[in-house]
């Protein structure tokens, strides 16, 4: 199972510390995947969830455990012309990364090659799925 640490977060939610290249570098130093939010504005890429925060080169998103979450439709663009995971959604049941695996939006039957997003804020009996990208992912591992 692909365990992804939303944001960088891995024992619970800390909106201080989110997408904060450290945080997210410590999640996955600490074995997880992880889900970020990016940006692209003024020709640069950066981190952050409800607008660009901190700056970073399109070499940190081209990380093989990243899962970019473009924010955007210029980042999406922007995205899709570089080396790495990504993805746009906004409030849909289900959205499909560029590397085929279907992003399910919490709460919504999960499928087989899904990943179950934050299912701490769900009500599912299992998780028969691909992976999961949680606040708590330090507690699937």
């Amino acid at each position: 199972m692909i365990l992804i640490s939303h944001r960088g977060n891995l024992n619970g939610k800390n909106e201080k510390f989110e997408n904060h290249p450290d945080y997210i570098l410590d999640a996955k130093d600490n074995g997880f995947e992880v889900e970020i939010d990016v940006w692209f504005k003024e020709n640069n890429f950066y981190l952050g969830h409800d607008k660009p925060l901190y700056k970073i080169n399109q070499s940190f998103l081209e990380d093989e455990k990243f899962w970019c979450h473009a924010k955007s439709s210029e980042t999406l663009y922007e995205l899709s012309k570089i080396n790495c995971h990504y993805f746009w959604h906004d409030t849909d049941d289900y959205t499909i990364t560029n590397r085929g695996y279907i992003w399910i939006y919490p709460n919504k039957p999960l499928l087989k090659n899904g990943i179950c997003v934050l299912p701490e804020n769900a009500n599912y009996t299992n998780l028969d799925c691909k992976g999961i990208c949680s606040d708590f992912i330090q507690k699937y591992k």
